[in-house]
């Protein structure tokens, strides 16, 4: 056993969010099976161009698909609130919340750029929606990121999002003062963290990504393989060799005769 998940995100991508709470929450099993997990945040429509792929509401047969998969997706997480934006093409610009969560990745520890990854996705995804693509509006999720944030992994699975932290209304500090917000910020313009989104995306792109979640899964003997989507961890953990319970179809129950 052992090996690595390296799992390529955009946090504008619905299955990006599943898959990183599907990996989050394994991942204290994973660690015990020697399995990292690393978090890559990653331009999906810098991929979708890289790749010739296109966004899949764009072509109507998967728009209409997509419909029923969305609803089946969230069925592995009972008590999930998702919001889909109206318009999600004009609110799926996330180059800022990309660039700050590289500053965050390289400055701070793991637990504070999970925890500020979690969040983000679930301000986008929450009802309200959060237009992300604003940086007045990265400003102010980074506000009001509580630092103990588990969302629906404690479960809190309301619809309504937090307001900004206060002492009246939260038992937790927020995970940002206002001069490291305004240092995040300004990181977001400089080219070192322009550079380290770019080169991420092309990343995923030279391990044949075409969409997000991109998973690229490393063995225990060192070899790798690509996985696609939210819902292919059971291929993923029967290749890293790991003890799974798999799906098995019942057999009908015979009624009682009376």
């Amino acid at each position: 056993m052992g090996g690595r998940i390296d799992c390529y995100l955009d946090i504008v991508s619905y299955y990006s969010y599943l898959a990183f709470l599907d990996l989050v929450k394994n991942r204290e099993a994973l660690a015990s099976h020697s399995v990292e997990v690393e978090f890559h945040p990653v331009l999906l429509g810098g991929i979708n161009k890289g790749s010739g792929n296109k966004p899949p509401w764009t072509l109507p047969a998967k728009a209409v698909y997509g419909a029923y998969d969305a609803k089946r997706a969230i069925d592995r997480f009972p008590g999930l609130k998702i919001s889909f934006p109206k318009d999600l093409m004009a609110v799926a610009h996330s180059v800022v919340p990309l660039r700050a969560l590289h500053f965050i990745k390289v400055t701070y520890p793991q637990q504070t750029f999970e925890t500020t990854l979690h969040y983000l996705m679930y301000r986008f995804w929450s009802a309200p929606n959060l237009d992300l693509s604003k940086a007045e509006n990265v400003v102010k999720s980074l506000s009001e990121i509580p630092a103990n944030f588990r969302g629906y992994l404690d479960g809190d699975i309301a619809s309504t999002v937090r307001q900004p932290i206060t002492a009246e209304n939260s038992s937790s500090k927020p995970l940002f003062s206002p001069a490291e917000i305004q240092k995040i910020m300004q990181a977001t313009s400089e080219s070192e963290f322009k550079d380290r989104l770019k080169d991420k995306t092309q990343e995923a792109l030279d391990k044949g990504a075409f969409g997000a979640p991109w998973m690229w899964v490393t063995n225990s003997q060192g070899k790798g393989e690509p996985f696609f989507g939210s819902d292919r961890f059971d291929f993923i953990y029967r290749y890293l060799d790991l003890p799974v319970q798999r799906l098995a179809l019942l057999p009908a129950k015979n009624e009682a005769k009376l």
